[in-house]
């Protein structure tokens, strides 16, 4: 940290950001966007590392997981989506639509393997309500009751409460007793509302997803969150973002990891948008550590930033970088992203994790340290 304080003498704004972070107070808003425009990599990288480092050395997180996306047929027309078929589009012939029994026996397919969690999002389909859901995880719970099951955005969440009648609490809690332990972070874009309306204008509101958000909370069901990032937004945007996320958590403390995703320009109506360089990524996820003094993770997803970056990432505040993701996830492939095949074994984890020097430590999907690989040796 004297370091850092040397580094920043020339910029009295920089050293002040860096003396708050030494004395783990908060930074404001006006100092998040400063960092953004002002601050040089090497700085933030620093920064951000002393953080992580502080909350948990060199302890890096995974867990064993399996996605399985229901269908791409949705309700909405997000600008930024290379992997929604827009409803007019259900006859396409890259749309799909699993049946029941093809998610079973996905789920069976898992049968006496080690994985403790299912990811379940997809498309926004009409006929894909509340019931449909709660009868689904029931069943998946009968077939595999030890599975965590964590389970749709906000943004399908708000479509299924709406469709039903029912307010976010009562449709959460409804799929809470049906065995759902949890949300993914998925739908939050970028909140502000002239930003959402470019790309996102037809689906949940920023606020609606902050409340929905908080709805779990309020039922006992943890979430993470998200913010996808480098298209047409700013850094005030970006810290907006954080901020209304950060107060959030002050509120209710429900938040598990915050998970910056990239925008990908491929196959989209956005694809005119330049993807943002490498060096921005990795300020993203340090101002992201640094901002968001309240989140205990900050995750990196390995299959849309990529192994290597993934890899860099762990000096600049990350400290989990999901799971073994052993599916056919599409949503990010289909828009360009680094994995076109996003399957990581468990010994490629640990050595991705080893190999930059890290601890890698097995959690279950709430951050309960399961396995400490450290020092097994493991045959690639």
């Amino acid at each position: 940290m004297t370091e850092l304080l040397e580094y920043s003498a020339t910029d009295s704004q920089l050293k002040t950001i860096a003396q708050k972070v030494y004395r783990q107070e908060r930074i404001t808003d006006d100092e998040g966007i400063y960092l953004f425009e002002h601050g040089e990599l090497s700085y933030l990288g620093a920064l951000a590392n002393s953080i992580r480092e502080r909350r948990h050395g060199n302890k890096t997180y995974f867990n064993k997981n399996f996605h399985i996306e229901p269908t791409n047929i949705c309700v909405f027309d997000c600008k930024f989506c290379a992997y929604s078929k827009y409803l007019r589009e259900k006859d396409d012939y890259d749309a799909w639509e699993l049946s029941e029994e093809d998610i079973y026996e996905a789920i069976k397919a898992y049968e006496g393997k080690d994985i403790t969690e299912v990811h379940i999002v997809g498309g926004v389909h009409p006929k894909m309500g509340l019931e449909y859901f709660k009868n689904l995880i029931e069943n998946i719970k009968v077939i595999r009751p030890d599975l965590h099951v964590k389970a749709f955005t906000a943004v399908e969440l708000d479509y299924m409460c709406r469709k039903a009648k029912v307010s976010y609490e009562e449709g959460l809690t409804i799929l809470k007793d049906a065995g759902q332990g949890s949300l993914p972070g998925g739908g939050a874009e970028i909140f502000d509302k002239e930003i959402r309306e470019q790309i996102s204008k037809d689906k949940c509101t920023g606020e609606e997803w902050l409340a929905m958000h908080e709805a779990a909370h309020n039922v006992g069901m943890p979430s993470n969150a998200t913010m996808l990032y480098g298209h047409i937004e700013g850094p005030e945007h970006l810290v907006d973002h954080m901020s209304k996320l950060r107060a959030l958590q002050d509120k209710t403390n429900g938040f598990n990891a915050f998970i910056p995703l990239k925008f990908r320009n491929g196959n989209n109506q956005m694809s005119h948008v330049k993807e943002q360089s490498v060096i921005h990524d990795f300020k993203v996820y340090a101002i992201a550590r640094i901002f968001l003094d309240n989140f205990n993770h900050i995750k990196a997803y390995w299959p849309m930033i990529g192994r290597k970056t993934t890899q860099s990432l762990l000096a600049f505040g990350v400290n989990d970088i999901d799971g073994t993701v052993d599916d056919s996830t599409k949503i990010y492939s289909m828009a360009g992203a680094e994995e076109q095949k996003p399957v990581m074994t468990t010994e490629q984890m640990v050595a991705l994790i080893k190999d930059v020097s890290r601890q890698p430590i097995e959690r279950d999907s709430v951050y309960n340290e399961l396995k400490d690989y450290s020092e097994e040796e493991l045959t690639l």
